[in-house]
């Protein structure tokens, strides 16, 4: 019998995650940078975590992310109430993620 007969099919089964996002164990800066690299740095790791958040809950569009929907979702998940302008970041990485 040929080897490629031999074979069977993979059928790939979608993942389910029950449990909420936990987040990984926060490593130290590295020092020596202006202030300003820092906060920016952690305001795209909060639109990172509360854009992942949003399309976890189904929202899939940026459009459908207002700024009260992104705070909401803030609360729900445990993280301060985001900024104006985190709250666009969060909208610009759900836009150009596709």
């Amino acid at each position: 019998m040929p080897a490629a007969a031999l074979t069977t099919k993979r059928v790939s089964q979608p993942v389910l995650i029950d449990l909420p996002y936990t987040p990984l164990a926060k490593k130290v800066l590295p020092a020596g940078r202006p202030r300003e690299w820092y906060v920016n740095h952690n305001r795209r790791l909060k639109a990172m975590r509360l854009a992942i958040a949003l399309l976890d809950s189904g929202v899939f569009l940026s459009n459908q992310a207002t700024n009260s929907r992104i705070r909401s979702m803030a609360e729900e998940v445990g993280i301060h109430p985001p900024s104006d302008i985190t709250c666009h970041m969060v909208r610009a990485l759900m836009r150009y993620s596709r």
